[in-house]
C-alpha cells in the first residue's frame, strides 16, 4: 500500500497558511484597541471596557445562501463578504445593539488561497462599514464535501446594548409611524427563486446587459446587501429610539413586521413610496410568479423598517437622509379589527 499524506487526502495545510497571509492585513485593519487577539490565537478576545452600566450581548448568525452560486459562476468573490456581514449585523441592530465583532466561517472542498483571501477581504471591508472588528474565523477544507470551485460562507456577529435600551417591540403603540429604508436590490434572499426563473427558465446569461436594469444580469445579482447598522447606531446616539426595527429578509415585509407588532395591534403598510427595483418586476414577469409569492420571498425594495413615535418621524427621516439613505413613511400602527391581518399590505 502506498504512503498517504494529508495533502493526498485533499487537505493542503500550506495553502491554508498562504490564505491567512493574504488576508492578514485586511483583518488587522478592522481591529481597535478593544481587540486583544491576533490571527495566531485559538480564540478571539474583545474587551468591553467600563463604559457600560448593564451591558447585554446580542448575537446573530447567517449565511450568504445561494447567492454564492452567482459568485461561483462569475468567478467573482469580492462582494459576498458584505452580504455575509450585512445579514448578521443588520439583524442584531434590530435589538438596539451596536455590533462589536464578527467571526466568519468558510467551508470549501479544495482551498484556493487567493479566493479565500478575496472573500475575507470583503468581510473585513464590510466590517469597517458596519463599525465592528473581524476578530477570528475558520477556513475548513473538506475534500469531497463541496462541488469543485464552490464554498460556503457564514458569519457570526456579537453586539452590545444597555439592558434598559433594548428594542423589543414592547413599546409599539397605536399611531406609531413606519419608516422604510430602501434596499439595494435583492440583498441575499430569494436567490433560489431568482436563479430558477432568470437562469434556468428564461436562460438569461449572466453577462447579458439588460436595458431595464442598466447593467448586466450578473452585476445586478451580485449587488451587495446594504449595511444599515452603523447609521442606525448613530440614530440611537442622536437620542432617537425606535419602538421596533425590522430587517426585511425571508418572509418579506408582512411576515417580518408581524414579528414585532403586538397582538392587539396591526401594521397597515403602503410601500409605494419605495418602489421595487426593476429586477423584481423582471423576475415576476419572466416567471409568472404570483404577487403574494413575490412579496413573501423578496424585500421588494424595502430593506429595513423602523417603527417610531409620530413625534420622532421627522427626525428619523432627516437623520437617515443625511446618512445617504432613501427613507419614507410607508405606514402606521393601528388597532386590530377582527377582519384584519397583522402586517396588512395595501
Amino acid at each position: 500500500m502506498s504512503d498517504f499524506t494529508y495533502k493526498d487526502a485533499g487537505v493542503d495545510i500550506e495553502a491554508g497558511e498562504r490564505a491567512v497571509a493574504l488576508m492578514r492585513e485586511a483583518v488587522r485593519a478592522t481591529h481597535t484597541e478593544q481587540v486583544l487577539t491576533g490571527l495566531a490565537d485559538f480564540g478571539g478576545m474583545f474587551a468591553l471596557g467600563s463604559d457600560y452600566r448593564d451591558p447585554v450581548l446580542v448575537a446573530g448568525t447567517d449565511s450568504v445562501g445561494t447567492k454564492l452560486k452567482i459568485a461561483f459562476a462569475l468567478d467573482r468573490h469580492d462582494t459576498v463578504g458584505q452580504d455575509c456581514v450585512a445579514m448578521c449585523v443588520d439583524d442584531i441592530v434590530c435589538q438596539g445593539a451596536r455590533p462589536l465583532f464578527i467571526l466568519d466561517y468558510i467551508g470549501v472542498g479544495k482551498l484556493q488561497p487567493h479566493v479565500a483571501a478575496e472573500v475575507v477581504k470583503g468581510v473585513a471591508n464590510a466590517c469597517q462599514i458596519a463599525g465592528c472588528a473581524l476578530i477570528g474565523g475558520e477556513t475548513a477544507e473538506l475534500p469531497g464535501f463541496y462541488a469543485e470551485g464552490e464554498y460556503d460562507l457564514v458569519g457570526f456577529a456579537v453586539g452590545v446594548v444597555e439592558r434598559d435600551e433594548i428594542i423589543d417591540g414592547s413599546t409599539v403603540a397605536e399611531g406609531d409611524v413606519l419608516v422604510g429604508l430602501a434596499s439595494s436590490g435583492l440583498h441575499s434572499n430569494g436567490y433560489s427563486l431568482a436563479r430558477k426563473v432568470l437562469l434556468e427558465a428564461a436562460e438569461l446569461p449572466l453577462d447579458k446587459h439588460l436595458p431595464e436594469i442598466g447593467r448586466t444580469l450578473g452585476e445586478e445579482l451580485l449587488e451587495p446587501t446594504r449595511i444599515y447598522c452603523a447609521d442606525l447606531v448613530s440614530l440611537f446616539e442622536a437620542s432617537v429610539c425606535p419602538h421596533a426595527i425590522v430587517h426585511v429578509t425571508g418572509g418579506g415585509i408582512a411576515d417580518n413586521l408581524a414579528r414585532v407588532i403586538p397582538d392587539h395591534l396591526n401594521a397597515t403598510v403602503d410601500p409605494s413610496p419605495l418602489p421595487p427595483q426593476p429586477i423584481f418586476g423582471l423576475i415576476q414577469k419572466l416567471g409568472n410568479v404570483p404577487r403574494d409569492d413575490m412579496w413573501r420571498t423578496f424585500n421588494m425594495g424595502v430593506g429595513m423598517i423602523l417603527v417610531v413615535a409620530p413625534d420622532d418621524a421627522d427626525a428619523t427621516l432627516s437623520h437617515l437622509s443625511n446618512c445617504g439613505h432613501t427613507a419614507h413613511v410607508i405606514g402606521e400602527v393601528q388597532a386590530t379589527r377582527a377582519d384584519e391581518l397583522r402586517g396588512h399590505m395595501l
